[in-house]
């Protein structure tokens, strides 16, 4: 007989490659993946969780009570960051049947068929604790089960000691570890053999991956040597001085997209060091110059918190004029909010709601503006571009450096690299008309 599991997201790039491994094992024990959303009858929810935020949190339990009242004779797992720093109060919910946190998830199936077995699997409906990680080297499961055809997620790394001061993730991470290489490469190939034409690199901190020698530079040097085509790309990273190595192995490998998304979060050096972060807002802007001197074309992405504790009307001012003269191609805006467990959540001179939401809007007008400015940039150049879909004659899908390009043009051909000489601004990206050149992707 078969059963039916689904798996429910949420949160950042990681969970969504870790969401993959989940479903690969799902399917080698026999499983029939549907959406969460189906209709048909279904056995088994996973959720996936996030811990980022409170808020983050909260969907979990939300995503849990919906699923119970559709179907209430199913099985809810939760595992994930809110597994890990919020189980307590996962525990307490009674639509959610299992809660395991980050480490057990390698026990995830055998646990699974415990529940079902009706086998009490572990004290209080629970696995989860970091005590249970050692060393600096993890494994991981090679099967993976992607629901596109164009882009994979290749987990290489996991953990952070950051320890920023609003930041739960190191606590729900654990410390950092690296994927044996030859694990990693191995794994790369294999996702080539399957077609994928972008592969992701991800972790809570790639800039932190180590293996016998090897950094992150040398390991992406060897994953651009494979023959075929293909591209690179690589999750947030961190503007750290000591990670200028990467730029130069990104500009000499046309394989490697040119994205780098680099977490500023604030623009003051004062709320930066309150943050715990390890720059400078100077060591950042020669961060973003060197890339742009070394890189024409490259999209710069960040992430900004709003309203941290002890941000006044200065210091606000301050981080305006960086992002203005960053020119960010994305900006992610963020609201503080504290978080339980973290220091930033007890700090003195916290920012009053009202002024978080009036300065969150000037970001966002700066955002736009930048976001704009940078698309009108890169109108009429040349851009290696793998759609994913088309609907109602319109083929939608991502330059290397991370423009959404659409175009009414009938011969395209989807989930491959394609060369599009795009003419027009559209409201979220750029536009290619139908009388424009498509030509194969060449590494020429």
């Amino acid at each position: 007989m078969n059963r039916n599991a689904a798996i429910h997201t949420i949160g950042c790039r990681l969970n969504q490659a870790d969401s993959a491994l989940i479903c690969g094992r799902l399917r080698e024990a026999g499983w029939e993946l549907v959406k969460p959303d189906d209709n048909s009858f279904i056995d088994l929810l996973i959720i996936n969780s996030c811990s980022v935020t409170a808020a983050a949190a909260q969907k979990s339990r939300q995503a849990a009570r919906r699923f119970k009242r559709l179907h209430p004779a199913a099985k809810v797992v939760v595992t994930g960051c809110s597994a890990e720093i919020d189980r307590d109060s996962l525990l307490n919910e009674s639509s959610i049947d299992l809660v395991i946190g980050n480490p057990g998830k390698k026990k995830l199936i055998e646990l699974i068929e415990s529940l079902f077995a009706d086998v009490e699997p572990v004290v209080s409906k629970k696995i989860s604790s970091m005590d249970e990680i050692s060393g600096s080297i993890f494994q991981e499961s090679t099967t993976a089960q992607f629901p596109f055809k164009s882009r994979a997620f290749l987990k290489i790394q996991e953990g952070c000691e950051n320890f920023c001061s609003y930041c739960i993730v190191p606590y729900a991470r654990g410390p950092e570890r690296s994927r044996d290489r030859d694990e990693i490469i191995a794994d790369f190939k294999q996702l080539l053999a399957s077609g994928f034409p972008e592969i992701v690199l991800t972790g809570v901190n790639i800039c932190a991956y180590h293996d016998r020698g090897w950094g992150l530079p040398e390991l992406i040097e060897k994953l651009c040597t494979f023959a075929g085509e293909y591209r690179i790309r690589l999750s947030s990273t961190e503007p750290h001085p000591d990670n200028l190595e990467l730029i130069e192995v990104m500009s000499k490998n046309p394989k490697i997209c040119r994205f780098l998304h680099l977490a500023l979060q604030h623009g003051s050096d004062t709320i930066l060091k309150s943050m715990n972060r390890k720059y400078t807002a100077a060591d950042y802007r020669r961060f973003v110059q060197t890339a742009r001197q070394n890189i024409p074309g490259i999209h710069i992405g960040t992430d900004l918190i709003v309203g941290f504790p002890g941000e006044t009307d200065a210091l606000f001012a301050e981080s305006c004029q960086l992002v203005e003269a960053m020119e960010f191609a994305n900006m992610h805006i963020f609201s503080f909010s504290p978080r339980r467990g973290t220091p930033a959540a007890t700090m003195p001179e916290q920012v009053s709601a009202a002024e978080i939401k009036a300065r969150y809007h000037i970001l966002e007008q700066i955002a736009a503006e930048s976001s704009l400015k940078f698309r009108n940039s890169q109108l009429k150049h040349c851009l290696p571009v793998i759609f994913e879909k088309k609907r109602n004659g319109i083929c939608s899908g991502w330059s290397d450096n991370y423009i959404n390009i659409t175009t009414n043009a009938a011969n395209i051909k989807l989930h491959q690299i394609v060369n599009i000489i795009p003419n027009q601004i559209s409201s979220d990206g750029l536009f290619f008309n139908a009388n424009g050149i498509i030509t194969k992707f060449s590494e020429s």
